[in-house]
């Protein structure tokens, strides 16, 4: 981290100022998370802070995915900043579900693509979700419906079909990441989907796709004809 002693506080305001002129998107990462955290700490302006936090976390994906409790432990940011950055995150996945709803979505299948990855691509753990559907292929809900450690989560088809049936979901989508950065199903992977399928059919429940998220990458298994 560079703490150059003597920043001035116009400094820290100037991101704030080009973001008014010009847009946000003439802002870089650093800076937009300079703007969350609106104060450094003693010779350490609140851009060395942000810079510091997406060197830490390894990137902007990784550090909005990042849980409060690790966002807090970091030196400069404290329960209000972590607070901040967590909400903000939560909102921007609220508002890609709330962009999804209301939408086909077999019709937009990168919006559902885009969405996933905001949920899982930084996750340093497995996360199965769900993606509940109407007879329209809108959206229902999203839920986390199992979680477990960096290569293998349990996931299982009883449960999923309580909760589907819960939602009165009519189809389901599924996902889940590997935290390994490689985006192939695996030959596990096939078979809980086929388990899954088969258990939700039994409830006239169909089985729309199942997603592998890794990174910036997105494999579906309809596309393979692994469904």
């Amino acid at each position: 981290m560079d703490f150059t002693p003597g920043r001035s506080k116009s400094s820290d305001e100037r991101p704030r100022e080009r973001l008014l002129a010009r847009g946000a998107g003439a802002l870089s990462d650093a800076e937009l998370v300079s703007l969350l955290i609106r104060t450094g700490t003693s010779g350490c302006s609140a851009l060395d802070v942000a810079r510091d936090l997406i060197a830490r976390f390894g990137g902007v994906a990784a550090l909005l995915a990042a849980e409060p409790r690790d966002l807090v432990a970091v030196d400069g940011v404290g329960p209000a900043k972590g607070a901040g950055l967590a909400s903000v995150a939560e909102l921007a996945r609220r508002s890609m579900s709330e962009e999804a709803r209301g939408r086909n979505a077999l019709a937009s299948p990168q919006a559902v693509r885009d969405y996933l990855r905001l949920l899982l691509a930084a996750r340093p753990y497995e996360v199965f979700v769900g993606l509940f559907l109407d007879s329209q292929n809108r959206l229902l809900a999203a839920e986390e419906l199992f979680r477990g450690t960096l290569g293998q989560t349990s996931v299982y088809p009883r449960e999923v079909v309580k909760a589907a049936l819960a939602q009165n979901a009519a189809a389901m989508i599924f996902a889940h990441n590997h935290p390994s950065g490689v985006a192939e199903p695996s030959r596990a992977d096939e078979l809980l989907t086929q388990a899954l399928k088969q258990a939700l059919l039994l409830v006239d429940i169909r089985t729309l796709d199942h997603f592998v998220v890794a990174g910036a990458r997105v494999t579906s298994f309809a596309e393979r004809g692994l469904l």
